[in-house]
């Protein structure tokens, strides 16, 4: 790969790491406020009788934690750069056709999985929803105070990293800007970080968790495409290994 520097791919690391840590524990970061005062004046403005509420908290939704999916295909592809510090190419190249299709393969079926997850939610959202108006208090009561907010400082994080990432990249090798792989990767990824905080202004606060989860179904959908890709494209390296490690076996 030329002049890598190791010190800032070391880094990009790093930064794509965080930024999926953050997304997968934004569950645990936004959300789990109380959410019972706004139900009541909700249910208030529907004219419907309701009693004390409590106990019940803000969604955090599942859109920040879906980007990790498509974050996941940006994470071993820089481990697979920082690989190549530790194994010679020949070794590098017998192992890594088979342990990208052993991750293509498990990123496709947890993408399948995810996405049969969200479509589950979002059918009984709108439902619940269009349901007034005992329907509509209780999609209030599960999914009606999305934590805009939270989310914005979260999803701000994270696309500060994941520039981070891109930055440190190039500034590694700056012949990783040739490869179309890596820069769809990047303006995938970008992109869909930017879409989910323009899905979360969008409407208003109680109709956000509908749209978070739209986020997430496509989500799910990009790192479909993106496992079966990495599959297609795992299978030529293990072609070439295989026939280099039967050349070196059979030396006449």
């Amino acid at each position: 790969m030329g002049e890598l520097r190791k010190p800032f791919l070391l880094l990009a690391m790093l930064a794509v790491v965080l930024a999926i840590a953050v997304e997968l524990g934004a569950g645990l970061l936004t959300g789990g406020g109380d959410a019972g005062a706004a139900l009541r004046d909700s249910a208030g403005a529907l004219d419907v009788e309701l009693g004390e509420v409590s106990g019940v908290t803000e969604p955090s939704g599942r859109g920040t934690s879906y980007l990790a999916l498509v974050d996941a295909v940006a994470v071993w592809t820089t481990g697979l750069f920082c690989l190549s510090l530790l194994l010679s190419d020949r070794v590098q190249g017998r192992v890594q056709g088979v342990a990208t299709l052993v991750f293509a393969i498990v990123l496709i079926l947890v993408s399948l999985v995810a996405l049969l997850v969200a479509f589950v939610e979002l059918s009984v959202m709108v439902s619940l929803f269009l349901a007034a108006p005992f329907g509509t208090l209780a999609y209030l009561a599960l999914w009606g105070f999305f934590p805009v907010g939270e989310a914005a400082l979260l999803l701000g994080l994270v696309l500060l990293l994941k520039l981070a990432w891109a930055g440190l990249l190039l500034a590694a090798q700056p012949r990783f800007a040739q490869n179309k792989g890596l820069v769809a990767l990047v303006l995938t990824t970008l992109l869909c970080t930017v879409v989910l905080e323009f899905l979360h202004r969008l409407v208003p606060v109680i109709l956000v968790s509908i749209l978070d989860d739209i986020g997430a179904l496509v989500f799910a959908v990009v790192a479909l495409v993106w496992g079966v890709v990495l599959l297609v494209g795992s299978i030529p390296a293990i072609v070439k290994a295989v026939r280099v490690t039967g050349a070196l076996a059979d030396p006449s």
